[in-house]
């Protein structure tokens, strides 16, 4: 059954390589990004 559904592929061709442009944003909405916590609730702000 293994068999059926395994397709072996090569490394290189499913290598995705995020631009530059797109770390940057992550970092910097992670970096603005605060949480904060009372009793069991969460709030989420982001700082600009």
């Amino acid at each position: 059954m293994a068999k059926l559904y395994f397709k072996p592929s090569n490394s290189e061709e499913n290598l995705v390589v995020p631009s530059k442009r797109t770390i940057d944003f992550l970092l910097n909405y992670s970096k603005s990004l605060k949480v904060l916590e009372f009793q069991s609730l969460k709030f989420e702000t982001i700082l600009n």
